[in-house]
């Protein structure tokens, strides 16, 4: 399917992405298990946690090591659809799934005290913004794309700058949580207006962008970073991109663009929505108690004038 039957088992299916995928999965089974009480104020980690986890690193393998990613290589929309998995989708899934108290105990650090600027609302959202879009400029993308080194590192700072940007809305920590509903509702807004230049210019670009999804010579060094196949080798196989797509470059292209910002406006619409909940329901208790005083403060003064 889309190409996939040309391809080995290990290619596919990365066996060594799957065994780092289940070893996380272990090991986060047992510091939510039984060395959970190794961390100072620890408490039982709902189920729902811990399938958010687990789904989550599913997900990253997928996009990662799995048929996505491979995927991502031979088709522009395929590689889209990879980067939304992994910096949109990914993030705030294995967020949710990590506890309050594992948190608190990483943050005591004074490393990590002494990195609080990096939490920053505005540090974050143009910290993957910015790298996210300079990323999706033809020369960069191209250089990342054939430069194994290049591409590994830049992806794993993707990657910390991913979570960074998602952490000032879903904050679990009280004393660090400092911005409101409505400041968390702009701050969100701010990251999908940063985002949508990178999407118009892969949309509304006239011209197919990426040498590597257009010109067979530097797709197929591209694809040898992806499977055990040397360029000469591919290209003796395969015409080039086009061989696994019966689209032309540029509709590739847009489609690819058109899927990041479907799914980017999707998981902010989600965001936002748990944004408002919490905001309602915080507010709700906030009235609730507000009446109970008011409520206790007539009854004990109706108690002193009886008096």
């Amino acid at each position: 399917m889309f190409g996939l039957e040309y391809f080995s088992f290990s290619a596919v299916w990365s066996p060594y992405v799957m065994i780092s995928s289940l070893a996380l999965i272990v090991l986060y089974l047992l510091i939510t298990g039984p060395w959970r009480h190794k961390f100072k104020n620890s408490e039982p980690v709902p189920l729902r946690k811990k399938m958010y986890f687990i789904i989550g690193i599913a997900i990253f393998y997928f996009a990662q090591g799995g048929p996505l990613d491979l995927l991502a290589h031979l088709m522009f929309s395929a590689h889209m659809i990879s980067m939304s998995v992994k910096f949109i989708i990914l993030p705030p899934i294995i967020l949710l799934s990590i506890p309050a108290w594992f948190y608190q105990a990483v943050f005591r650090a004074s490393f990590f005290k002494k990195l609080s600027f990096i939490v920053h609302p505005i540090f974050t959202a143009i910290l993957f913004n910015g790298l996210f879009s300079f990323y999706h400029i033809p020369i960069i993308h191209d250089a990342v794309m054939t430069n194994y080194s290049v591409h590994t590192i830049y992806l794993i700072i993707l990657y910390i700058s991913a979570f960074l940007m998602f952490w000032p809305v879903m904050n679990p920590l009280p004393d660090t949580d400092t911005l409101s509903g409505l400041k968390k509702t702009g701050y969100m807004f701010l990251n999908g207006a940063l985002i949508t230049p990178a999407c118009a210019l892969i949309i509304f670009s006239p011209t197919a962008l990426y040498t590597t999804f257009t010109d067979p010579a530097e797709w197929a060094v591209m694809l040898g970073y992806c499977v055990p196949l040397d360029a000469s080798t591919l290209l003796a196989n395969f015409s080039g991109p086009e061989y696994f797509t019966n689209v032309t470059p540029l509709e590739d292209q847009q489609i690819g663009g058109v899927a990041m910002k479907l799914v980017q406006e999707f998981v902010y619409a989600f965001v936002l929505a748990s944004i408002f909940a919490q905001w309602f329901r915080k507010e709700s208790k906030k009235d609730k108690f507000d009446v109970q005083d008011k409520t206790s403060s007539l009854t004990n003064t109706l108690s002193d004038n009886r008096a």
